[in-house]
């Protein structure tokens, strides 16, 4: 095929201006490596394409047929090596990534920041998913790669953990549990609880924590996403059970966090991608920038604390 490439781009030089001599100069080679180059370009598509005669070149009506077509050929092949280069070197391309979001809002923005600065061309979508739908997006290719949970697995996929929190109390300033430094599990027992619903990853990793004991939570309301359950106890409807990461990063006016122990709960937080594919240069070097700033900057003040 490079030889081939190589004598598509004779034949247009050639006929451009209209003598092998001055396109042998043009292209830095010699006459007869150019009348090879055309020999070998007239054999492999079975025709002639010039008419030759001492004093002219001339092309024949295949010739002049395919010159368009030669053209369009080296114009495609140009942009797609400059594309390609371009993106090797993160100067464009798009990074798609599925996440939860909690996670979307406690990891990203930083890194983005951070990414943008450097490579300004390379643009980024965020999925904010479900844990299993994160990890569907991620073996379905739909997302270059993910940050999940780590009990939502499958063999073919590769996790990186990022971070280990516990969940934690949500609920008003002026409620009875606000009080304690650390709240039990069994304190819990008659309030009315306000959790995500039973599908989803984190409630299930409360559930299986939780099988051992004699009494179960009072899940009073269930809701999809934990910003709805932050601000249903905004409103007084009860409290709720979060991840450590989904409470307000500056003080609340309303809000407080209490760790829960007794068990301890937590729930480890990761790098998803499909086991044995190859990211782009793009993809990788974002992950790469993730990976250390996150090892520089792990601040939430629940995070490691309250072992079991």
């Amino acid at each position: 095929m490079q030889h081939e490439l190589q004598g598509v781009q004779a034949f247009v030089k050639i006929a451009e201006i209209g003598c092998f001599t001055r396109a042998s100069q043009f292209l830095h080679i010699s006459q007869p490596a150019l009348t090879r180059r055309i020999k070998k370009l007239e054999e492999s598509l079975g025709t002639t394409l010039f008419e030759r005669s001492t004093r002219r070149v001339k092309l024949t009506a295949v010739g002049r047929d395919f010159l368009p077509k030669a053209k369009n050929l080296l114009d495609f092949y140009e942009s797609s090596i400059l594309s390609i280069k371009e993106m090797a070197t993160h100067q464009t391309g798009v990074i798609t990534l599925s996440c939860l979001p909690t996670a979307a809002f406690y990891f990203l923005p930083a890194v983005i920041r951070d990414y943008n600065e450097h490579y300004p061309n390379i643009r980024i979508r965020i999925l904010e998913h479900s844990a299993n739908d994160c990890l569907e997006a991620v073996l379905n290719g739909d997302a270059d790669f993910g940050i999940n949970m780590i009990n939502i697995t499958h063999p073919y996929i590769e996790f990186t953990p990022l971070v280990n929190e516990p969940f934690v109390l949500a609920c008003k300033r002026d409620h009875e549990l606000a009080k304690k430094s650390l709240v039990m599990w069994e304190d819990l027992a008659g309030l009315r609880l306000i959790g995500v619903r039973k599908s989803s990853g984190n409630r299930l990793l409360i559930d299986q924590a939780l099988e051992g004991f004699d009494w179960r939570p009072n899940w009073f309301y269930e809701v999809r996403h934990l910003s709805t359950s932050l601000g249903m106890v905004e409103a007084g409807l009860g409290v709720a059970v979060v991840p450590s990461l989904a409470m307000p990063t500056d003080e609340h006016h309303v809000l407080v966090s209490r760790p829960l122990i007794e068990p301890v709960i937590r729930r480890t937080l990761g790098l998803v991608v499909r086991r044995g594919n190859s990211l782009s240069p793009a993809a990788e070097k974002f992950r790469e920038m993730l990976m250390k700033l996150w090892s520089q900057d792990n601040t939430s003040p629940w995070i490691g604390k309250f072992s079991n």
